[in-house]
């Protein structure tokens, strides 16, 4: 496991190198195309007579070496060492960095405090980038280049930087969530569950593209005002090619105040039913029975019908209890009768949490099957906003109310029915056929 580390430590550091040897090409290409305008004026009288810029000369791979050629020739080999040990040294000293935060972060969380764990796992990357980048500083200082290279790599090094600053608050934004999930954890709205993943996805969003302007014009020196100008142009552009998108985003607000459903919510879409895990700015993400996870784009929620099972305040259960067609008058009113004392036993009511007077449990004699008898029951199991009621404790219900049926018919020796055909032969004494004598046969 050591071997294999070092080695990864080792195939950075080659990485390192080249990075270093194309930032170095980069600068000496820019330096070579600057104009040659920016030179001082050789007397006064030189400088109040026009002159026009060279024009700017491509650079061909033959002049590479011409181009290096200050940087090796002026660099000593101890230089080159000294820069190869400070990236070694970096990269040993982002491990450790890294190790010890990480584990930190492991004995802040078993003592409970998440929060302050999550805060120092997350600096770990961004504190070795840190110091990788310092490393980096201090062996550069050992190499010799030209002033225009020297200001391509200073930038290179800020920027370097301003990664491992803009790193850690993009990471600190799991410590935010964190606490607003503990806030909202506290309440038993769903409203508030539903917020908590935009708020973080509005920072994220926020620290990236604050990050990308501070680069662009502190760093790079670019003109950022050009940029946002041409952003209502761009905006033309970007608003015909991304219209799903943007459907998307108007479809996210619509679910956000209009709230068809909540997260944790149990939903019925386009045929699937599952639970609601996350509403973000372009999809939904829905948890189905099976276990799969699908993912909704926002916009066909606008448009397309949307069935919340979680909003339900009850449950209906309508029930056909079939009886033979043999059952006498006497016992099919006995069956009626079992059917609604069932269905008003207390221990039925208090389980299903009947509301006996607007919602009672009805139960009639309302069908002559081809091959039974009919009596259906209708009863309603209250959920009343209940978390802990739900699908699974309805059919606990059911199976008292069924396993109560089979006992109280079999004590009254009444029989289920199930699909049958009776024949009629004429040996039958309780129904004798006439057969009428034939001359053929007296």
């Amino acid at each position: 496991m050591r071997i294999k580390t070092l080695a990864f430590s080792f195939g950075r550091l080659l990485v390192s190198v080249a990075l270093l040897s194309v930032i170095i090409y980069a600068g000496a290409l820019h330096a070579q195309t600057l104009p040659a305008d920016t030179a001082p004026a050789a007397d006064s009288s030189a400088a109040t007579t026009p002159t026009t810029a060279p024009a700017e000369k491509a650079v061909e791979p033959v002049q590479i070496l011409n181009l290096l050629g200050p940087t090796f020739d002026r660099t000593p080999y101890w230089g080159w060492l000294g820069l190869l040990g400070a990236i070694f040294l970096g990269l040993i000293a982002g491990k450790i960095a890294g190790s010890i935060l990480r584990a930190a972060a492991g004995k802040l969380q078993r003592r409970g405090w998440e929060g302050r764990g999550v805060a120092f796992e997350n600096a770990a990357n961004p504190a070795s980038l840190a110091l990788l980048t310092f490393a980096l500083t201090a062996g550069m200082q050992l190499i010799y280049l030209e002033e225009p290279l020297r200001l391509l790599t200073n930038r290179c090094i800020q920027f370097l930087y301003l990664l491992s600053v803009a790193w850690l608050l993009f990471n600190l934004v799991d410590v935010v969530d964190l606490a607003l999930r503990k806030v909202t954890g506290r309440t038993n709205t769903k409203l508030d569950d539903m917020v908590v993943p935009l708020v973080r996805k509005t920072l994220r969003i926020f620290l990236v593209v604050v990050f990308t302007l501070v680069a662009a014009q502190n760093v790079f020196g670019l003109n950022i005002t050009g940029w946002l100008a041409g952003l209502g142009i761009a905006g033309l552009a970007v608003s015909l090619a991304a219209q799903d998108s943007i459907k998307n985003l108007f479809g996210s607000l619509t679910v956000f105040f209009d709230k068809p459903f909540l997260v944790r919510d149990v939903i019925t879409f386009d045929g699937e039913t599952g639970t609601v895990e996350e509403i973000g700015f372009r999809s939904t993400r829905i948890r189905l029975f099976n276990g799969h996870l699908v993912t909704v784009p926002n916009m066909q929620f606008i448009d397309r019908k949307v069935e919340n099972i979680s909003a339900r305040h009850f449950i209906r259960r309508e029930m056909n209890v079939t009886i033979t067609y043999d059952t006498p008058p006497e016992k099919i009113q006995e069956a009626i009768a079992i059917l609604h004392g069932i269905l008003h036993e207390p221990q039925v009511v208090e389980a299903g949490r009947f509301d006996l007077k607007g919602f009672p449990p009805r139960v009639a004699f309302n069908e002559l099957n081809a091959d039974s008898l009919n009596l259906k029951a209708t009863y309603w199991y209250q959920l009343a906003g209940d978390s802990e009621r739900n699908w699974f404790t309805y059919l606990e219900h059911c199976q008292l109310v069924n396993l109560k049926l089979f006992q109280h018919f079999a004590q009254a020796d009444i029989e289920f029915a199930f699909p049958t055909q009776t024949l009629y032969l004429a040996g039958d004494p309780k129904r004798r056929l006439a057969v009428s004598p034939t001359p053929d046969n007296p």
